[in-house]
């Protein structure tokens, strides 16, 4: 059975930085496209970075290019988010999603229906 477990989130003044985490288990496969999506009150989940556990390709959403990173430890099924130059936009539930897969499809990768995997989400807050 696949579990994902974030972890990191907490609250921080506008410029600052947090990493979160996705400690992944169950898998028999190291083959996956790792994501991370993100729904603030009122809004649509959305799509915010994807990596894959086999070449490490990472992929954002415009509005975080520059600013967060994607990555993924020794083990590859711990997939981590580098948020920095945090803005209260980025204010949200962040959820971690999975999917067997050998790369993050462009077609999909951005699709909440695409991931069968999720974690329960945590929050992060930035204050102006």
């Amino acid at each position: 059975q696949v579990r994902l477990v974030e972890s990191g989130g907490g609250s921080v003044e506008a410029g600052g930085s947090l990493r979160l985490s996705c400690a992944a288990s169950g898998y028999t496969t190291s083959r996956r496209c790792m994501a991370w999506f993100r729904q603030a009150p009122g809004k649509e989940r959305e799509w915010v970075a994807s990596i894959t556990t086999g070449g490490g390709l990472s992929y954002y959403v415009d509005s975080v290019k520059g600013r967060f990173t994607t990555s993924h430890g020794n083990a590859k099924n711990t997939p981590y988010l580098q948020m920095s130059s945090l803005k209260p936009e980025d204010t949200a539930m962040y959820y971690c999603a999975a999917i067997t897969a050998y790369d993050c499809d462009a077609a999909y990768r951005w699709r909440t229906t695409w991931y069968d995997s999720w974690g329960q989400g945590t929050q992060v807050t930035v204050s102006s």
